[in-house]
């Protein structure tokens, strides 16, 4: 195996699935049929995920209902609400795992300690960080960053609905051609949406490389995490 220990961020519109709100039982089966291949190796794997298919801090704004930083703890309540339902289908599967919230909410998870999430994993435990970094202002990318730094993780794995990095949206542009690897300079560069600057920024400074990759294709997580080359690699 490529990765001993790696840190899956998930976004919330992907558990879309096809509604048009909150969360498709079937896209939450597929994902945790897919984490489950990855643990029996004994692979320890800590996740993140998003909040936007239920809140987003930007759209209570933008909607003249309530200043950022109101919507911003908003949105963190919508990815603790994702990950107890993660939470409970990996439960399902046959897994164990822990809820850590950056956010206290002593009757549904545990608080978020680092060495506490480091001892989870090592025990084989499915580690699920809620509430991003406890902050608003910062994206649930940025708290996969940080939250893969302070666990010392392997990688950084972002799973999309598209196979990789792009010169532009594949969904828009049919030109548009896709990287197998690229640096952190070139996103910058290039402008890229991998993941928000402060997010691609604390991994550059922890040298933590980043594959972007489509999740929702069968067998793709597990033959990332086995090294072949799924994705798009974003490195030093």
């Amino acid at each position: 195996m490529k990765y001993q220990r790696v840190l899956l961020k998930l976004s919330g519109e992907a558990l879309l699935g096809e509604r048009s709100y909150g969360i498709d039982p079937a896209v939450l089966e597929n994902y945790a049929r897919e984490i489950k291949t990855v643990v029996d190796q004994g692979v320890q794997v800590a996740i993140v995920i998003g909040g936007g298919n239920i809140f987003r801090g930007v759209q209570g704004v933008s909607g003249g209902l309530v200043d950022r930083a109101q919507g911003d703890y908003m949105g963190m309540l919508a990815t603790v609400i994702n990950a107890m339902a993660l939470q409970g289908v990996l439960e399902t599967f046959g897994m164990k795992t822990r809820l850590l919230s950056a956010i206290k909410m002593e009757q549904i998870c545990e608080p978020f300690i680092r060495r506490r999430a480091m001892r989870h994993l090592e025990k084989g435990r499915v580690v699920i960080f809620g509430a991003g970094t406890g902050n608003p202002f910062f994206t649930t990318d940025t708290a996969a960053s940080l939250r893969a730094v302070e666990i010392e993780a392997d990688v950084v794995l972002k799973g999309t609905r598209v196979d990789g990095i792009y010169t532009a949206d594949p969904e828009k542009d049919p030109n548009a051609k896709r990287y197998d690897s690229i640096t952190y300079s070139q996103v910058y560069e290039q402008g890229l949406s991998v993941m928000d600057l402060t997010a691609i920024t604390l991994c550059q400074e922890n040298k933590l490389p980043i594959v972007v990759f489509d999740m929702n294709k069968k067998g793709n997580f597990q033959a990332l995490i086995n090294g072949e080359p799924v994705g798009t690699l974003v490195h030093l």
